[in-house]
């Protein structure tokens, strides 16, 4: 294992460029890890690990709050999963556990705003309060997303290839605040579609604070939306689709929560056919203007260990819509991504001149364990440094899960 990092020269060796982030595992713990991008002095990149912290079991996706003082997780924890919060201090360099709270079914992917931690997995979903210390509160609703909604397109496809992680494969599997917290948009692969909540910012102590208002059905019949992201402006709402490797564009109506579908675009290569994948995460580049990204970032997953996954790039007008529906850049993965191939691109840097193009993402692997640091200078991604999380005490290969950025 590499040193830890925590002595004031290490803290402050390229303390202008470099940036901390934590990534969680499917099956371990969370590891805070520094990135060093090149600068004059240093032509190669470095991703190093600072400190690992060990957990109440795997964490598949991480929420920070808007101080990042601390840290949501879905946590696959047995016999039932749940739910934890973590505080974080130092720039991840001290992590404790906080409190976590059982869910009825396994979650893949959590949000929060000031007051409540929304989760969302399979046929359910839970809100809870966040209590003053950060800790995770009482549970105040509970989200069903099977009982009134008739056929679920995916539940049908019988045994798919690495399992079905208590109903992810085929049910709810994101949840995404807008921009100004008035909404919260879960993305359902096996209802194949988008559902859009009224979020009560004023509900009282322990009062619900969701109210389902549309049900957006995807574009095409086998999409199966997996994840969202809304534009910084929140009139725009990115959509990735599982089962056929799209990502479409949503229109946000001024309520927050009416879509309209504008346009869509393929992000695996065209000779590609969309059943030997399963797409991952989209995302948007984080300056020099937050409120214009240049680009918007797809990641996807081969099914089978022998097939690559794809990191696609698109150029992105001021208004958030596709420049050109064609990729800038689709970049082969170094492995299949597994069940991760996640991408989250890097803040934009301290010092970073607007006229900088160069953008960084962090990309997690669960197949061998890899953390990816990709770079993109506006023509073609490439990867500038990499990091093994080894292995656990079992013998088994620490799987990458998802990062977040401190």
């Amino acid at each position: 294992m590499p040193a830890d990092s925590d002595s004031p020269a290490s803290v402050n060796r390229s303390a202008e460029t470099a940036m901390d982030l934590i990534v969680g595992s499917f099956n371990h713990d969370l590891y805070t890890l520094r990135f060093e991008p090149p600068t004059p002095d240093s032509s190669n990149a470095s991703l190093s690990l600072i400190r690992p912290t060990p957990t109440i079991g795997g964490h598949s996706w991480l929420a920070l709050s808007r101080k990042k003082d601390f840290l949501y997780c879905t946590a696959w924890t047995k016999p039932q999963p749940s739910i934890a919060a973590y505080s974080v201090q130092n720039s991840g360099r001290n992590i404790q556990f906080l409190s976590a709270k059982p869910i009825k079914a396994l979650s893949g992917y959590v949000c929060c705003d000031a007051r409540h931690v929304y989760s969302v997995g399979g046929p359910t979903g839970e809100v809870f309060r966040i209590a003053g210390d950060g800790s995770i509160g009482d549970l105040v609703q509970e989200l069903d997303f099977v009982d009134r909604e008739g056929v679920n397109m995916s539940e049908g496809r019988g045994s798919v290839p690495h399992g079905d992680f208590g109903g992810l494969r085929h049910g709810a599997h994101s949840a995404d605040l807008s921009p100004d917290g008035r909404s919260l948009y879960v993305a359902d692969i096996g209802r194949n579609c988008i559902w859009t909540y009224s979020v009560d910012r004023k509900a009282f102590y322990g009062e619900p604070p969701l109210k389902l208002i549309n049900k957006h059905i995807a574009p095409r019949p086998t999409d199966g939306p997996r994840h969202t992201w809304p534009h910084p402006t929140g009139k725009l709402l990115y959509s990735l689709q599982e089962h056929t490797s799209m990502v479409d564009i949503f229109s946000i109506a001024q309520d927050g929560v009416t879509l309209q579908h504008v346009q869509g675009v393929k992000v695996i290569p065209t000779d590609k056919d969309p059943k030997h994948y399963w797409a991952d995460e989209v995302r948007l580049s984080t300056g020099p203007d937050r409120e214009k990204p240049r680009y918007m970032f797809a990641s996807t997953r081969g099914l089978k260990a022998d097939t690559k996954g794809y990191v696609a790039v698109f150029r992105l007008k001021d208004d958030g819509r596709l420049e050109i529906e064609e990729a800038l850049h689709i970049w082969e993965t170094p492995t299949s991504g597994g069940i991760a191939n996640a991408i989250e691109p890097a803040p934009w840097r301290k010092g970073q001149e607007e006229g900088d193009a160069m953008e960084y993402l962090a990309l997690t692997d669960s197949e061998e364990g890899w953390v990816f640091m990709l770079s993109f200078d506006g023509k073609e991604v490439r990867e500038v440094a990499r990091l093994s999380l080894g292995k656990t005490e079992e013998g088994e290969v620490v799987q990458a899960a998802t990062a977040v950025w401190l």
